[in-house]
């Protein structure tokens, strides 16, 4: 019934869990989950857990918050997302949020690996998962300038964890990409991206837990795990005046045509 979009459970909080997160994810009828890999280190484990069940699947990429990490090449992903259950690019993207002294020039770093990332997508013929914080400006036009504009040949994706403005979410769905909404939008501060999710149209929104983060009201600062994914499906059925059964029936549908990898 509903599909968990985006989590990572390699993560230490849930690794340790599994027998009882996918037992909690049947009981709360969550019937699939993509695993986010943010570090090439970190592939095997994500990539073994999708294919170690038949309802996970994997991304491969490298966040851009994370330094002192293996520097993902071009062929390091094309290699990579090659692989069973692999169906797409990222965690990848911008962020200027912890710039930790530095100064937005001296970003370049993300910029490149960014770039690195959409071309790996656009040979491969996958989309991009990606994360932008502080950085909406620079993510989208990077996009633009390698040609992700939603024509033929384009990567597309999503933008997950959504909490940039109206104006960013209008710029992203011209751009071809899906918007997913996290345990954020439940949270009582969140009326603006409430009002984001209550325009964006049905057919281009995903949802998802960011776990172990974001655990949506009423696990507000516990840990989260996919099977608390429909507490957002909740949220939005109210934003949209319609059935909870109906956003994870579309959310579903919409995952299944972004990642085309799953349904074949």
């Amino acid at each position: 019934m509903f599909t968990d979009s985006h989590c990572h459970l390699t993560f230490p909080e849930l690794a340790a869990q599994m027998p009882a997160i996918r037992q909690a994810m049947t009981e709360a009828q969550v019937d699939r989950a993509l695993c986010i890999c943010t570090t090439l280190e970190e592939f095997s484990a994500v990539q073994g857990l999708a294919a170690q069940y038949d309802n996970f699947w994997a991304t491969v990429g490298v966040h851009p918050d994370n330094e002192d990490v293996q520097e993902p090449s071009l062929e390091d992903l094309l290699t990579l997302g090659r692989m069973p259950k692999v169906v797409g690019i990222g965690e990848t993207g911008l962020d200027y949020y912890r710039l930790g002294g530095r100064n937005i020039a001296d970003m370049a770093w993300q910029r490149d690996r960014f770039r690195t990332h959409i071309r790996a997508a656009r040979q491969l013929k996958l989309p991009l998962v990606i994360h932008t914080r502080s950085a909406s400006d620079d993510t989208l036009a990077i996009l633009q300038e390698e040609g992700e504009d939603g024509s033929p040949g384009s990567a597309g994706g999503v933008f997950h964890c959504f909490t940039e403005t109206a104006q960013v979410a209008r710029q992203a769905l011209d751009l071809g990409f899906y918007i997913s909404f996290s345990g954020i939008l439940t949270f009582k501060s969140a009326q603006d991206l409430r009002d984001v999710a209550a325009f964006v149209p049905l057919d281009r929104i995903l949802i998802e837990t960011d776990s172990p983060y974001l655990a949506p009201v009423p696990y507000r600062g516990k840990t989260n795990n996919p099977s608390y994914v429909p507490y957002v499906a909740a949220c939005l059925a109210e934003l949209r005046q319609c059935s909870v059964t109906e956003i994870a029936e579309i959310t579903s549908r919409n995952f299944d045509a972004l990642f085309k990898e799953v349904s074949q």
